[in-house]
């Protein structure tokens, strides 16, 4: 808390500075650190395990019965949401939908979650959501997921002979060694990003230390991380240096402290331009306390990209009094990057970040964008980096929260055998004292997606309601902006009859030929890979399922049934985020959806919960990766 000053004038002046954040340059508290390079790495096959359809513990302890939020992670992944309920979108008309794909070049399977529980020798926990990362470059696809990654060649061939867990990559112990009791950390919310300048591939994620052994394996300690892996060469197949970034923001290690219990970086984001690399989080509290507010982290790319062994940070909190819109901190606060090396260079290089701010809303609407801009990036590649943040507020179409997403009816059999005892007991070793039924999925809140800059414009879009035909339904809102003039050159949205629009991602070539990734999900529909084109003259295309991402089935996992979830209500999760990445004039997409589908008889034959090698006993989640050319 602050003093109270004598001087009754002074505190009129911090009074107003606070409540009209938006005029003139942001004075904001800005904290430097070093960070030591903490070891190699490189991206190795891992053995996938056998078979299991049940293993004790089969979710993390760490992230069970974590406060009133663990209902929300399904008890395995957490991601912190503001309190809110669906808003009601604006009225629009319905997009088109077609079934040719012009510009499609090529699409394949990426990861799913049977990979994910196998790898490592099966030595993970069940995880969903999959929070996509992709990136793309030199002839080489990257694809991240919770917890594994791989990477393909151009022509969609993996060239690893199975999937590597991100605890082995970043050079930890196993999440789980269940013949000990062995745990290693919490690796969580995965992105990746080729650098075109650099020749470099940037892995990040967020990572939760937890107690190994003893009574309280398992449990987080509190201690928190971003763990970032730079290539050293312009191969992902190549070493990698690893920096481990504290998040904790309790006063050690060089950290700000903001008093939270328990601070930790949930997440996390990155972008680049053309003198920084960045990485922007959620700060919430590990226990009860409230949303502390986005944090940006500043890197000097170059010193990244040398794999330097000490590079500086400039971390800046959106919580500062003169960054705050209506008594509000950001929220996913999210970088851009520039495909093709086309930056901002105006103000000693520029930096763009966008956020919304429905969060917020006692309506979960609103009509408002946050556009920060940081200047002055080239001080990153200095010992003494100055770099100043600025935000504004952008007029736009209403945006809300969505609605969950319907999907089309069909087989879920891990809901069928939970709802048959001698099934529920082979399965869990004890009946499921719930009706379990096939539910609706999760369609993310308002928060900002996947943000480029590209030919002189912001690309962005939003998880919105919008009414259709009557139906309030889960959309997308998306915004072409020109940064320089604080407006929107062109906005719109995207929705269709009866069916959900979850999860966007919008990627641009450096000529401002874009495309829209996401999942389709409706009465008509299983969750499919999606997407429509976007240009900054004749805005969003029809609304197109990309070749093989028509999903046959229903999802069917552990974070929507009451079982798996007592005490707590379910959230059946999905996404936390699509992915694009821009390679040359062409953009690769990837969207979460469902590949596969079976029925109880299937299920519950030998193997149990596999369906002939398709999925697991708990999940069937699955990605797809499209190759588009606009």
């Amino acid at each position: 808390m602050r003093t109270r000053n004598a001087l009754g004038l002074i505190c009129l002046l911090i009074a107003l500075l606070a409540f009209f954040p938006n005029s003139g340059a942001a004075q904001t508290t800005q904290t430097t650190q070093k960070i030591t390079a903490s070891g190699q790495t490189f991206i190795q096959p891992t053995p996938q395990g056998p078979d299991v359809f049940f293993e004790s513990p089969e979710f993390s302890p760490a992230l069970m019965g974590d406060g009133d939020d663990a209902g929300d992670s399904g008890g395995a992944v957490i991601n912190r949401s503001l309190p809110g309920v669906p808003g009601v979108g604006a009225e629009a008309s319905s997009s088109k939908r077609a079934k040719s794909n012009p510009l499609q070049k090529l699409s394949f399977s990426g990861l799913n979650h049977r990979q994910q529980r196998l790898a490592n020798g099966g030595n993970q926990f069940s995880v969903e959501p999959p929070d996509q990362g992709l990136c793309a470059g030199n002839g080489f696809v990257m694809e991240v997921v919770n917890d594994v990654l791989n990477v393909f060649d151009s022509t969609g061939h993996s060239l690893l002979n199975a999937p590597e867990d991100l605890n082995t990559f970043y050079g930890y112990p196993a999440a789980i060694v269940r013949s000990t009791r062995t745990f290693g950390p919490e690796v969580t919310d995965p992105s990746c990003y080729f650098d075109v300048d650099t020749q470099r591939w940037f892995v990040t994620v967020l990572t939760l230390d937890v107690v190994p052994t003893g009574k309280f394996a398992g449990f987080l300690t509190g201690g928190n991380h971003l763990d970032l892996a730079v290539s050293a060469t312009s191969s992902p197949l190549g070493g990698f240096t690893i920096y481990r970034i504290p998040a904790e923001d309790d006063g050690t290690l060089g950290q700000p402290n903001h008093n939270c219990p328990f601070c930790f970086g949930d997440y996390p984001h990155l972008g680049a331009d053309a003198n920084g690399f960045y990485i922007t989080t959620n700060e919430f509290s590990l226990t009860s306390g409230p949303f502390h507010g986005s944090q940006i982290y500043a890197l000097s790319k170059q010193a990244l990209a040398t794999n330097a062994s000490v590079v500086t940070l400039i971390h800046i909190d959106t919580a500062d009094a003169f960054l705050r819109l209506d008594g509000h901190p950001g929220h996913t606060v999210w970088p851009a990057t520039s495909p093709g090396g086309n930056y901002a260079t105006d103000g000693g290089g520029t930096e763009y970040f966008l956020s919304s701010v429905a969060v917020f809303s006692s309506t979960s609407s609103d009509t408002r964008l946050r556009l920060w801009t940081l200047s002055n990036t080239q001080s990153l590649n200095t010992a003494n980096p100055a770099v100043t943040l600025n935000t504004a507020v952008v007029p736009v179409n209403l945006y809300a929260r969505p609605p969950k997403a319907v999907q089309k009816v069909g087989d879920v059999p891990l809901v069928d055998c939970l709802n048959d005892s001698p099934c529920a007991i082979f399965l869990n070793g004890v009946p499921d004292p719930f009706t379990e039924a096939e539910y609706k999925l999760d369609s993310n809140d308002s928060r900002m997606q996947q943000v480029v800059y590209a030919n002189g414009k912001l690309w962005a879009s939003v998880d919105t309601a919008l009414t259709v035909n009557g139906v309030n339904e889960a959309g997308v809102a998306w915004f072409i902006l020109n940064p320089s003039a604080t407006k929107v050159d062109k906005q719109g949205y995207i929705g269709l009859p009866d069916t959900n629009l979850i999860y966007p991602a919008v990627g641009v070539t450096p000529s401002g030929r874009g495309v829209i990734a996401f999942t389709l999900v409706g009465t008509d529909d299983y969750p499919s890979a999606a997407y429509a084109s976007l240009d900054a003259k004749a805005g969003a295309g029809p609304v197109i399922i990309v070749d093989g991402g028509a999903g046959p089935g229903p999802a069917d996992g552990f974070s929507g049934t009451f079982f798996f979830n007592a005490p707590r209500r379910p959230r059946p999760r999905w996404g936390d985020y699509a992915a694009t990445a821009t390679d040359g004039n062409s953009i690769w997409i990837a969207s979460e959806f469902i590949n596969q589908t079976c029925t109880f008889a299937t299920y519950v034959s030998a193997p149990f919960g596999s369906c002939g090698g398709t999925r697991s006993s708990l999940a069937n989640w699955a990605t797809r990766i499209t190759l588009l050319t606009p």
